[in-house]
């Protein structure tokens, strides 16, 4: 891995850390930031908006009690990156309990305020994989 690449990665990760934290403060004002106007989530109940995952943490019915993220790769394509890895993260739905266990993509755009997501990909995880 070269300097520049390393320094990539440690970025990201700082990003991911953070927007972690707000994503288990439930603090959808500070989990926007980290993510940009038109980001979108897909999970295997389809694609979610930005808008309306945000809505889902400001009314309550979407928390998170825990939140962690195992870094797999980072892909420099300058101002856009693409980042890979594996996370678990516990929480309520309106109302019922979750568990979540899986692999993820994130693709991160650079702009004047930093990096930002702009796609979320989840695939959720298999034993043994």
């Amino acid at each position: 891995m070269t300097d520049e690449e390393h320094d990539l990665t440690t970025e990201l990760e700082a990003v991911e850390d953070a927007w972690g934290r707000a994503i288990v403060d439930n603090d959808a004002g500070a989990i926007g930031r980290f993510t940009t106007d038109d980001w979108q989530i897909v999970g295997e109940d389809g694609i979610t908006s930005r808008e309306t995952f945000l809505a889902l943490v400001r009314s309550g019915d979407l928390t998170h009690e825990t939140m962690s993220k195992i870094m797999g790769s980072v892909r420099d394509l300058g101002d856009v990156a693409v980042l890979t890895g594996r996370g678990a993260n516990t929480g309520h739905y309106r109302g019922q309990a979750f568990s979540s266990d899986e692999w993820i993509t994130d693709v991160f755009v650079k702009g004047a305020d930093g990096w930002r997501c702009a796609h979320t990909h989840l695939t959720t995880a298999r034993d043994g994989s």
